[in-house]
C-alpha cells in the first residue's frame, strides 16, 4: 500500500492497477460512515459516491466491485469535508490543494485554514464549563450569546461554539456586546433564503446524486457570499482610516 501521509499532508495515494491494500486495513461504507457521521451528520452514501465522481477519494475495490476506505482514504475525506464545513472551500480548490500534495508540493491551506485535520485527532465536545474555561468567557457572556442567537443551546459544544465564544470575549473588551449583534442571525437567514432561492433547479430532483449536488453547491454558495461579504467589510474600514 503507498505510504500514508503525515499529519500535515492529509493526501491520499490512488489506488489503480488492482493494487489494493491488506484487507484488515479497509473500511466498507458503512464504517466509513459510523465512524465520520458524528462529525459530519449530513455525510450519506450518495455523498461518497459524489465526492469519489469528483475524484477526491478512489477508495480501493473488492472483486466484487464494492468500495473499500483505507486509513489514508479517511484522512483525506475528513480533510475535504472539515474544509467544506469550516472554510466553505469549493471542491474544485480543494482537489486541486490535494492534487498539488499528490504531486509531492507544499501548497498553502485553503480557505485561509492553518493545520490540515488529521486521522489522528477530530473535534472536541465541550461541557458548557468546559466552553466557558476554554474561551475564558463568564456565564454571563454565554448567556447573552444564547439570547442574541450566535450560539444555540446544547448539551455539548464543539469547535466552531469555541470560537464564536472567543471572538465575542475579545468583541466585548472592545465594547461590543451579543445584543449589538443580533442582526448577524437575520442576515445569516436572509442569505440561506437566497441560497434556498438558487438550490430550486437542483432540490426539484429527488435522486441521492441531486441532493449531493444540491448540499455541495449550497456550500460554494455560502463561500462566495462570504467572499462578497468580506470585501465589503474591508471596503468600509479602509474609508475610515
Amino acid at each position: 500500500m503507498a505510504r500514508e501521509s503525515a499529519v500535515q499532508k492529509p493526501a491520499t495515494p490512488r489506488t489503480t492497477g488492482g493494487v489494493r491494500a491488506p484487507q484488515q486495513s479497509l473500511l466498507s461504507i458503512g464504517q466509513v460512515l459510523a465512524r465520520l457521521s458524528p462529525e459530519f451528520p449530513d455525510l450519506s452514501p450518495s455523498k461518497l459516491r459524489f465526492l469519489e465522481e469528483r475524484h477526491l477519494i478512489t477508495p480501493a475495490r473488492t472483486d466484487s466491485g464494492y468500495r473499500k476506505f483505507s486509513p489514508t482514504d479517511l484522512e483525506r475525506l475528513r480533510f475535504v469535508l472539515t474544509m467544506q464545513r469550516d472554510h466553505y472551500v469549493p471542491l474544485k480548490v480543494i482537489r486541486g490543494f490535494l492534487d498539488e500534495l499528490d504531486a509531492g508540493r507544499t501548497p498553502t491551506l485553503p480557505g485561509g485554514a492553518t493545520q490540515a485535520p488529521s486521522i489522528l485527532s477530530t473535534d472536541r465536545r465541550y461541557t458548557k464549563d468546559e466552553l466557558l474555561r476554554e474561551a475564558g468567557s463568564t456565564a454571563m457572556l454565554f448567556n447573552d450569546a444564547i439570547s442574541a442567537s450566535l450560539l444555540l443551546p446544547a448539551e455539548y459544544f464543539g469547535d466552531e461554539a469555541l470560537s464564536v465564544l472567543r471572538a465575542l470575549v475579545e468583541l466585548q473588551r472592545s465594547g461590543i456586546e451579543p445584543r449589538h449583534l443580533r442582526g448577524f442571525r437575520a442576515a445569516a437567514e436572509r442569505e440561506l433564503g437566497l441560497i434556498e432561492s438558487a438550490l430550486i433547479p437542483v432540490a426539484r430532483r429527488r435522486d441521492a446524486s441531486s441532493r449531493a449536488k444540491a448540499a455541495e453547491l449550497a456550500k460554494e454558495i455560502a463561500g462566495q457570499l462570504e467572499v462578497v461579504r468580506g470585501s465589503l467589510i474591508r471596503s468600509a474600514l479602509s474609508k475610515l482610516q
